[in-house]
């Protein structure tokens, strides 16, 4: 089911990716967040393990380049019911503050109704806390932590 969100601003361009060939062609984006150790191969795997389980992205070009990304997996948990979890949202610098987040937030949001989802969930690191507040300006507040415990 294809997302269709309204005034996309010009020169903008949202797109829903779901093939692994696809998803490889926007590394570069992946890199500002992972950093550029990530290699090809290494993301192919993973997303060849990530997409069987719903796993998707949506991507914002301008002009055909990818500026931004975000992931997303559609699930259900008991505390929760239907959700949707925004995944490595990632706006590469130079276009930060320009309204993309926001972009890819609607998108997302219009993906979880779409899809019957009751709730919108993210991770956001704890130190970023510009991030922290553009997502309480769009609606999401704080409700717990991501506990990690790393086993290799």
């Amino acid at each position: 089911m294809s997302v269709e969100l309204k005034n996309i601003p010009a020169p903008y361009e949202l797109k829903e990716i779901s093939s692994l060939q696809d998803m490889v062609k926007y590394i570069s984006v992946i890199h500002e967040l992972s950093g550029p150790g990530l290699t090809i191969d290494e993301y192919k795997k993973t997303l060849m393990e990530m997409i069987p389980n719903g796993y998707g992205q949506v991507a914002v070009l301008e002009n055909e380049k990818c500026i931004a990304i975000s992931g997303y997996w559609i699930n259900t948990k008991l505390y929760s019911g239907k959700y949707l979890e925004m995944d490595n949202v990632i706006v590469i610098p130079e276009y930060r503050s320009n309204g993309i987040g926001k972009l890819l937030c609607n998108w997302c949001e219009q993906k979880a109704k779409d899809n019957n989802c009751r709730v919108l969930m993210l991770d956001a690191y704890l130190e970023n806390e510009k991030a922290h507040k553009f997502y309480e300006r769009e609606g999401y507040f704080k409700r717990g932590y991501h506990f990690l415990k790393k086993i290799k």
